[in-house]
């Protein structure tokens, strides 16, 4: 195990939206200590979010993509370095999450593209990848991981739930006694995917209105949802599965919903995300006295709106809470990669289902 200094870290975060890389920089000693110094947002070329859309389940060039992507993760590095002056000499370690491309931990395989080994060489700084991979082979749904991140930054007044909604929406609850710096952490959290987050609004607002995202939930707004379709969605199995539980997120299909129109489906679909989140409050040891909402779901006001009317308990953004809903993901991997130089668990039964408490990520050495 490493010092128990806190070090300053670099987090890097494609996720499922596929909308860019979320990067940022923290002071953080893997437990406790979580200093945020500065993060940034690189946004996906369209030509680049087709070729990552391209390998999606594992086909296609997907050597190609993973080298491309690697390469402008290592432009983030660089480019979230700027602000606060710093050079890779200041940092200590890069917790390099890659972009999912598969998630099947009923299988025990989880796929994220993207080379350690070549980042840290193109930045010269040591990098943590593959977080996912020993949970899984360990019987864990591998996911979320940002759990353990969330105890250590979230506001004291618990029991609380952070919600993260991207392309898939995620929960962390966190009891009373949670402490990222206690052991016995993993007794006060119960984590898991909810179900669909922005991804099939987003796939469906682009094939039928050309737009990459339903900006605040307009479309939608327009639109009326069609009860049928939503009641046949939440029959999906998925919902009755007890928690830990984790989603691919091509796991919903939306064909049903071909004969709607653009808005009706945009309204049906962002219904289904708030009743899967809804539909999540029946795991939970007890009821929430907040909800923090981060990822780039707390800026669609429709859905905001809809989940402060059917969660019962107040729904406020990140920024409420004094978090950065842009940065939180990026930070989780700076601070994940931390914990995993000194040894610590990323996950556990509570959290991905993995036996006992686990740690994870594969470290590559700059040189």
């Amino acid at each position: 195990m490493t010092s128990t200094a806190p070090m300053t870290a670099i987090g890097l975060m494609s996720g499922t939206s596929m909308d860019g890389i979320d990067a940022a920089v923290v002071r953080t000693d893997g437990a406790g200590i979580v200093e945020p110094i500065s993060n940034l947002t690189i946004p996906y070329s369209p030509e680049f979010r087709r070729e990552l859309q391209s390998v999606l389940g594992g086909g296609g060039p997907v050597d190609q993509v993973s080298e491309t992507l690697t390469h402008s993760h290592a432009d983030a590095v660089a480019a979230v370095l700027t602000a606060p002056a710093l050079s890779p000499d200041d940092i200590a370690v890069i917790g390099f999450h890659g972009h999912t491309i598969l998630h099947q931990p009923e299988n025990r395989r989880t796929w994220q593209i993207g080379d350690g080994a070549l980042l840290a060489s193109l930045t010269a700084i040591d990098v943590v990848a593959d977080f996912r991979a020993n949970d899984v082979a360990a019987g864990g749904e591998g996911a979320p991981l940002a759990p353990i991140f969330h105890a250590a930054v979230a506001p004291k007044d618990r029991p609380v739930c952070v919600l993260n909604i991207g392309g898939v929406a995620n929960v962390t609850w966190i009891g009373v006694a949670a402490s990222a710096e206690d052991d016995t952490v993993f007794d006060h959290l119960l984590a898991f995917d909810t179900g669909p987050g922005n991804a099939l609004i987003d796939d469906w607002v682009a094939a039928h209105c050309g737009e990459p995202f339903d900006r605040n939930g307009a479309i939608a707004a327009s639109g009326v949802v069609e009860t049928g379709s939503l009641k046949s969605l939440m029959e999906h199995s998925y919902f009755d599965r007890a928690s830990p539980k984790s989603l691919d997120r091509d796991s919903f299909s939306i064909a049903a919903l071909e004969s709607l129109s653009p808005a009706d489906g945009a309204a049906t679909l962002t219904a289904f995300t708030v009743a899967a989140i809804e539909r999540a409050r029946a795991h939970f040891p007890a009821p929430p006295r907040r909800w923090i909402v981060t990822g780039g779901g707390r800026h669609n006001r429709l859905l905001m709106r809809m989940l402060g009317e059917r969660l019962e308990a107040p729904v406020v953004s990140a920024e409420q809470a004094g978090l950065d809903g842009d940065a939180m993901e990026a930070q989780a991997f700076a601070y994940m990669a931390v914990r995993s130089l000194r040894g610590l668990p990323l996950s556990g039964p509570s959290t991905t289902g993995v036996p006992q408490p686990l740690s994870g990520g594969h470290l590559y050495r700059a040189g």
